[in-house]
């Protein structure tokens, strides 16, 4: 593994838990909203990530690329959890009973993901730092 494929790996990384930070984000702004554009509540949004496709070409490239691979965004989905119902008759979306669909955001488990999703975005920042001082030191060492 080569010091930019390192960097190449570090960067998919980071770009993947950017798109998951700002799905977290995004569920917690509609953790109330109980109207969208499509009708009904917010549905809670999951990011799906996957494994960098391969180069192909032979074993050498094979083992290669299988070590220089990075993580991609396959999909955003919804999430299919039931949609919580609360009782407020007073609500403007209330059902004739008076039950409102609620989103399927837990705030409490958004928080908890964000948190996650930070912290390994920091983890990649730090491997590409430190990626970037080997570059450095092996430069000074040619000098």
């Amino acid at each position: 593994m080569s010091f930019l494929d390192s960097l190449s790996v570090s960067a998919s990384a980071l770009t993947a838990e950017r798109t998951r930070m700002d799905v977290t984000a995004e569920n917690l702004a509609n953790a109330q909203t109980t109207r969208t554009d499509t009708g009904g509540p917010y549905r809670r949004k999951v990011v799906q990530l996957t494994e960098a496709p391969a180069s192909g070409g032979g074993f050498g490239a094979a083992l290669s690329s299988a070590m220089s691979r990075g993580v991609q965004v396959a999909a955003v989905t919804g999430d299919s959890t039931p949609f919580k119902t609360v009782y407020d008759p007073g609500h403007p979306d209330a059902d004739k009973q008076g039950y409102v669909k609620m989103p399927n955001v837990e705030p409490v488990e958004e928080m908890v993901d964000l948190i996650t999703e930070s912290r390994s975005y920091e983890a990649n920042v730090t491997a590409m730092q430190s990626t970037k001082q080997m570059m450095a030191k092996t430069l000074d060492l040619l000098k």
